[in-house]
């Protein structure tokens, strides 16, 4: 066993490293053989200077710029927000430089990752749907046009669940949730559009055998456009009514619930592929170790699946402001590397056109667990994303198509780049967090700690530990396998999510428009 260290020098460039654990000032901490006294106090997550920096050098992190420092640092010093600052701007020209896959990268030499190998094969049992996709769970989903109808939906959701799930000691129907919303009533344009995409991502969504929508019957969101944004649905499996077209709209809905469980009766898990898995990644709450240990494994889990055939979506556009070009230099082809960049700078322009910084990140906790600016969250967020290359953009609330890894246009807001996640067709979530948090969504929603400390004060949060790795109790590789055998678990029913077993299942609609 290998003692933990103190502090980690992520690559051979960098002039800062990462204190592992809080450090005292005045002790002296070992990196890469050389002794760094420290000067001050530094938290754990949080940057350690390895030399003298002066006003207007950058500060080099990943073996990138991560910004630029406004005061002088010595050796030893704590770099935060009082002595660096963000370098990004607004639209950028961006080229066209693909990276050349003949040649192995500097980072899988540096990771122990140029002999990568992936199985030849894995499988998992799911419910393979009428349209082909293929879902981790059968479960009736209630969704509401608009937010009139959130109590009663909630009503039929909660007797649902305790008349038809699992009936029989353990049937087939593993659950029946709904998800409330405030939107569809007077929204207008794009507005009304987004919370028409969102909710018809989750009607064709193959983890939800049955679907009931309730509508009010006078709202601007109605099921005729919902219907044709959905496309492929299983009418079979759909049931929609308007409570002020039924006398009591919870028992009307009880009954379109009975009659979606009898349709459910026969489904069945059956072997399938990991080339029918779709992992949404997302990270949330995260904190300076992030970049080091959740967010590499879950990129490793990318790798390993799309590799599989499989499909992986990432989101969080903002979140990639000063990374963006580490991605395209991974499109697939030139058309790819075009709609990467119209997706940046049409989120740029989101944000111009609203009088907000482009660079009006890290949350107040990312900078309290030790992320200054955007370009240093970001470097570490895009590792979600693993090596392989991006093959797709998809805009908001379109669906994925098979395999490899695609970009989705999202915040990153983690309710509402998650829920867009799950009406892409994400089927399970790898989750990434240091700070922690309970949030989960639809689908399985794996909560992966950076930090052994948020693991073991929220286990009921915490799925797995990447955290284990700083501490010298597991390596990347221990790590990469337990997480590919939990998803395969989990997607297979043989385990839950911890979302799922304490009840944390919501959705959040992107609102970027007007309201009447």
């Amino acid at each position: 066993m290998t003692r933990p260290p103190q502090a980690v020098k992520i690559h051979a460039a960098d002039n800062v490293a990462v204190a592992v654990g809080a450090l005292a000032a005045g002790s002296g901490v070992v990196v890469e053989g050389e002794c760094v006294v420290l000067r001050e106090d530094i938290p754990a997550g949080h940057k350690i200077s390895l030399r003298t920096l002066e006003p207007g050098e950058p500060v080099v992190k990943y073996g990138f710029p991560i910004g630029e420092v406004t005061a002088p640092i010595a050796p030893g010093a704590w770099v935060h927000t009082h002595n660096l600052k963000t370098r990004l701007e607004g639209l950028v020209e961006y080229r066209y430089e693909p990276f050349d896959r003949t040649r192995k990268s500097e980072r899988e030499t540096r990771n122990g990752r140029s002999d990568f190998r992936v199985p030849s094969s894995a499988f998992f049992r799911g419910y393979r749907r009428r349209t082909g996709r293929v879902g981790t769970r059968n479960e009736v989903w209630i969704l509401n046009t608009v937010g009139c109808v959130n109590h009663a939906a909630e009503r039929i959701a909660r007797e649902g669940a305790e008349r038809f799930a699992g009936r029989g000691g353990g049937g087939p129907i593993d659950g029946v949730y709904g998800f409330s919303h405030p939107y569809g009533c007077g929204q207008l344009g794009d507005d009304l559009r987004n919370t028409q995409r969102a909710l018809a991502g989750l009607m064709r969504h193959p983890n939800a055998g049955g679907v009931l929508v309730l509508g009010l019957g006078c709202e601007n969101n109605q099921m005729d456009g919902l219907l044709r944004l959905a496309g492929d649905v299983d009418r079979a499996r759909l049931r929609f009514f308007n409570s002020q077209e039924v006398t009591d709209e919870v028992d009307a809905g009880l009954e379109a619930v009975a009659q979606l469980a009898a349709a459910m009766e026969r489904d069945a898990r059956v072997e399938c592929p990991a080339s029918d898995l779709v992992l949404g990644h997302k990270c949330g709450g995260s904190d300076g170790l992030s970049g080091i240990t959740a967010n590499p494994l879950v990129g490793r889990i990318a790798d390993r699946l799309t590799a599989l055939g499989g499909g992986v979506i990432l989101t969080e556009v903002p979140e990639i402001f000063g990374a963006e070009q580490l991605l395209m230099r991974r499109a697939v082809d030139e058309a790819v590397f075009r709609d990467i960049v119209a997706l940046v700078n049409d989120f740029k322009e989101y944000f111009l056109r609203h009088g907000q910084p482009i660079y009006e990140n890290p949350s107040p906790g990312n900078v309290a667990g030790g992320l200054t600016t955007l370009e240093e969250k970001s470097l570490g967020a895009v590792q979600k994303g693993g090596r392989t290359a991006v093959t797709r953009v998809l805009r908001y609330g379109e669906p994925a198509a098979p395999g490899g890894l695609s970009l989705l246009e999202a915040p990153g807001n983690d309710g509402v780049s998650s829920t867009a996640l799950v009406a892409s067709g994400a089927t399970l979530l790898l989750f990434t967090t240091g700070r922690g948090t309970p949030l989960g969504f639809p689908v399985p929603t794996l909560k992966i700690s950076s930090n052994t400390a948020i693991a073991e004060k929220k286990p009921h949060w915490i799925d797995l530990n990447a955290g284990a790795l700083l501490d010298g109790t597991a390596t990347m590789d221990q790590l990469e396998n337990d997480l590919f055998a939990l998803v395969l678990d989990v997607a297979s029913g043989r385990e839950l999510a911890n979302n799922e077993k304490h009840g944390y299942r919501e959705i959040a609609i992107w609102k970027e428009g007007v309201t009447l």
